[in-house]
């Protein structure tokens, strides 16, 4: 640096300290605790190697992005996550969707097909179609993707613990429509760990779930070569509460144990990896989101690369969908909602996302109304197309900030490994409760500096307006009968189809989950005799039982 550089520095730091010990300026922190500098310099990236820590796009460790062209070679994919009521109502949602230029369906499920429940079960009473899509049997899969062509979309599927179930239906519906499965492009989430940590939707213990993760990859990598068999997610954890930091360490700990079980069950790491994929939130802090993303890539690249001596370049790339923050929308002025979603967007397209979904402004209030979800896909379209964000690759590549904070992520994120790992790695972890307590802390702070006016929520602790009635919102609402409904369409297939057939497959199902062997094929032959989702997992339930968490403190 020359001197006048270092003098100007010095000048600079006196004066910020002199405001902030005088309470003139604000002294802002990351979400992950760390304070922010005022300014950044190139003494911030010191140490930082141009070609082994930034390279190019394309070129590893992927910080700036996991292909050459990016965004010029094609924009991500716009998605947006959409099911409500039963499969007739969520087809027309789809079908509305893709005619305002959606380029990827992603499915909704609602809690009883997440918990592996059929709609008649009592335990599925006053929830069935509540917040995603109903769906019992293929005959509602097939509904559910009437009049679109399975080979030319892919389909993303928020479905983790009957992620296998999910999945052979899909595949039956595109066999049915003379689609060629190994064509079939999407992904199932599948991430049964975070479940255990932040989100609630598993049914079986840890040890057979993973089995059905890896058994998932098993298949998918002989069968479905272009499908992702699991979305490694952070979202959810986010939403918990967490921080960026715990973002990454959390996700990417996660990502970590599905390969050691994988290569555990025998798989060779580059059978499998290739088709990892990952799922991040958008939060509102832009450049603090834009570097997590950044840090993300490269940390993966290097775990892939260095710990897991993977050789294909492809098991190296971190891919991601991104979501914006569901838990930043604000029931208070609704409409500022927009405003969010669209900042959140830009730093996932910023951040160099593969996919990208927007969330709805009323979706505080209710699941999104058709206007509200084509404003939110209009979001990604203006950014695409108007906004120039997506013509130049990592455009905030080489700001001091964005750099030094990629790293700090980094830094962070590898203490966590440290620690994960000293308790024995991740599926340890989390029974023991350590990832939960570090969430559930990291989310007090949250809301301790939002109660006292220290993280400033706009509409809801600042800026507040007391008549929210020019902002009146039409609400969707579920038909509460819809129960009923599934329930006689389940009594009519039961009585249509080849029962000794079906518990012929059933049993072969559990035989398989008995002895762990070959499981998805089973699962399949099940489904295509169409037998219902309830009924499978119920099988797999009488094998493995069923989890009960231990109360974390």
């Amino acid at each position: 640096m020359t001197d006048k550089f270092a003098d100007g520095r010095d000048k600079f730091n006196e004066a910020v300290s002199k405001q902030k010990d005088a309470g003139k300026i604000r002294s802002p922190k990351s979400t992950s605790g760390f304070d922010f500098k005022a300014a950044y310099s190139p003494e911030d990236i010191d140490g930082l190697n141009l070609g082994t820590d930034i390279a190019w796009p394309g070129d590893v460790p992927y910080t700036r992005g996991v292909y050459n062209t990016m965004y010029l070679g094609r924009f991500w994919t716009m998605r947006q996550y959409a099911g409500f009521g039963d499969a007739e109502d969520t087809n027309k949602r789809y079908h509305f969707l893709i005619d305002s230029g959606l380029t990827g369906l992603s499915v909704a499920f609602d809690l009883p097909t997440q918990m592996g429940l059929d709609s008649d079960n009592e335990l599925s009473e006053g929830e069935v179609g509540k917040t995603g899509v109903a769906i019992d049997s293929i005959r509602d899969m097939e509904i559910l993707f009437r009049g679109i062509d399975l080979g030319k979309v892919t389909t993303s599927m928020t479905i983790n613990a009957p992620a296998t179930v999910l999945l052979a239906m899909y595949m039956t519906v595109a066999e049915n429509n003379g689609v060629d499965t190994k064509g079939l492009g999407g992904t199932i989430q599948n991430d049964i760990l975070k479940e255990y940590m932040a989100r609630g939707t598993y049914i079986f213990p840890p040890d057979p779930s993973m089995f059905l993760v890896s058994d998932s990859f098993r298949y998918c990598s002989s069968n479905l070569p272009r499908w992702n068999p699991i979305s490694i997610s952070g979202y959810h954890i986010r939403e918990a509460g967490c921080t960026a930091v715990q973002e990454v360490a959390f996700t990417l700990a996660d990502g970590r144990q599905y390969v050691k079980t994988a290569i555990e069950a025998g798989l060779p790491v580059d059978s499998f990896a290739p088709r990892l994929s990952f799922f991040f939130n958008a939060h509102n802090n832009l450049i603090e989101e834009v570097a997590k993303f950044r840090a993300a890539r490269r940390l993966w690249a290097r775990i892939m690369k260095d710990e897991f001596k993977a050789e294909n370049p492809k098991s190296w790339m971190l891919r991601f969908h991104t979501q914006t923050a569901g838990s930043m929308l604000t029931r208070e002025q609704p409409i500022v909602n927009s405003i969010r979603v669209g900042m959140q967007a830009l730093a996932a397209v910023l951040g160099g996302t593969q996919s990208l979904h927007t969330n709805s402004m009323d979706e505080a209030l209710c699941l999104p109304t058709e206007s509200s979800v084509r404003l939110a896909l209009r979001t990604q379209q203006v950014l695409a197309y108007e906004t120039g964000v997506a013509d130049i690759i990592d455009a905030l590549g080489g700001s001091w900030a964005i750099e030094s904070l990629t790293d700090k992520i980094e830094e962070e994120a590898r203490h966590y490994f440290g620690e994960i790992d000293r308790r024995g790695g991740m599926l340890a972890a989390i029974e023991e409760g350590y990832p939960q307590r570090e969430i559930q802390n990291a989310a007090y702070e949250w809301q301790k500096a939002v109660d006292s006016g220290d993280r400033v929520i706009v509409g809801v602790n600042k800026f507040r307006i007391d008549d929210d009635a020019e902002e009146a919102f039409e609400v969707l609402k579920v038909d509460p009968k819809l129960g009923e409904q599934q329930s006689a369409k389940l009594a009519q297939l039961r009585s249509e189809r080849d029962n000794p057939a079906v518990e012929k497959a059933l049993d072969a199902v559990q035989k398989a989950a008995a002895e762990r062997v070959e499981l998805f094929e089973a699962v399949l032959d099940a489904v295509r005799l169409e037998a219902t989702l309830g009924e499978i997992c119920d099988r797999l339930r009488a094998e493995y039982g069923e989890y009960r968490e231990s109360i974390v403190v």
